[in-house]
């Protein structure tokens, strides 16, 4: 036929189409009853749709039209009567053909969503798929990051200890060379004396009166000053066991264990050890009363002591301070 379709078909129906869903029986009846046996309808190439073939004789034809143009023939001897059923059908055929749009749109969108539906699903099974295998690798994945972050706090903790065992070092070192530099110079003088005696020596064996050479060497201020420069030696020399015992107790070298601890020993200790650091920004004083032994590992608790000094003195921000630990 060549009807003026809907936007929405691409294609035109035919008369048998659009007669498809009507009881042709019924309607072949209808037509004979009311125009008489000979009436038969047919479609634009003149092939009979309904009723029977017609003999040689001069019929009416009646054009069958949807909206502007012809889809049959309505054939019968009876124009008038012709017309009058020919508009009957094509109200017939309009509701067909409204009917057949109307579900080959639904088809269409039918078609349409689940062609949607196909991609949607194609999307879903890929996205499952990469899914499941980032799943089966994620806790590998997992176990690397978290020994990368485990190496990096590792190396930081390291760096930062080496940093404080560096700022430690100096400290102990600038602790160690003051007894040494004065323990040196009182040798030098004491070098000194020893040549002052073998003089005097040698004047005894010389002749010279005793008074004499002793008085020329000055041997009483040598004697009284001899005795001050072996005591100070004394103590630079036990000053340095002293700083080298309390640093080996706060590394806790020889006792990697918990034990039962002394905190205020501990304290005395490091601070002993940070005093270097802490005396040239403030004054440290110590308000210990007696506690319990704790159970506890003294090189990690000493560390955190360490730790507090050095961050209070840090904090005195150039200015003389004051740091108590009660």
């Amino acid at each position: 036929m060549h009807i003026l379709p809907d936007k929405t078909f691409d294609r035109e129906l035919q008369l048998k189409e659009l007669l498809s869903d009507i009881d042709q029986t019924t309607l072949s009846q209808a037509i004979q009853t009311l125009l008489g046996e000979d009436a038969r309808l047919v479609d634009l190439s003149g092939e009979p749709v309904l009723g029977q073939e017609l003999a040689a004789r001069v019929v009416q034809r009646t054009p069958i039209t949807i909206e502007i143009e012809p889809v049959g023939y309505l054939e019968s001897s009876d124009a008038d009567r012709a017309c009058a059923v020919g508009r009957i059908i094509e109200q017939l055929l309009k509701t067909a053909q409204r009917y057949q749009m109307a579900s080959s749109l639904h088809l269409e969108a039918v078609h349409a969503d689940f062609e949607q539906l196909q991609q949607k699903h194609q999307a879903l099974a890929e996205s499952e798929a990469r899914l499941r295998e980032l799943t089966e690798h994620l806790e590998q994945r997992v176990e690397e990051q978290v020994h990368v972050i485990e190496g990096a706090q590792r190396q930081l903790f390291q760096a930062e200890k080496l940093a404080s065992v560096g700022q430690l070092a100096a400290g102990v070192a600038h602790e160690i060379n003051n007894p040494i530099g004065f323990v040196r110079s009182n040798m030098q003088t004491a070098e000194q004396y020893v040549k002052q005696f073998e003089r005097f020596a040698r004047a005894l064996k010389q002749g010279v009166p005793l008074t004499e050479a002793w008085q020329k060497e000055d041997i009483d201020f040598l004697l009284e000053d001899f005795q001050t420069l072996v005591q100070e030696n004394i103590n630079g020399v036990d000053r340095v066991a002293r700083i080298v015992a309390d640093l080996k107790e706060f590394s806790n070298v020889d006792h990697a264990e918990d034990e039962l601890t002394d905190i205020n020993h501990l304290i005395e200790t490091v601070s002993h050890v940070a005093s270097s650091q802490i005396n040239q920004k403030a004054e440290l004083v110590l308000q210990l009363e007696p506690l319990p032994l704790l159970h506890c590992n003294p090189g990690h608790l000493g560390q955190v002591f360490l730790n507090m000094l050095q961050n209070s003195a840090q904090a005195m921000e150039g200015e003389w301070g004051r740091i108590t630990v009660a």
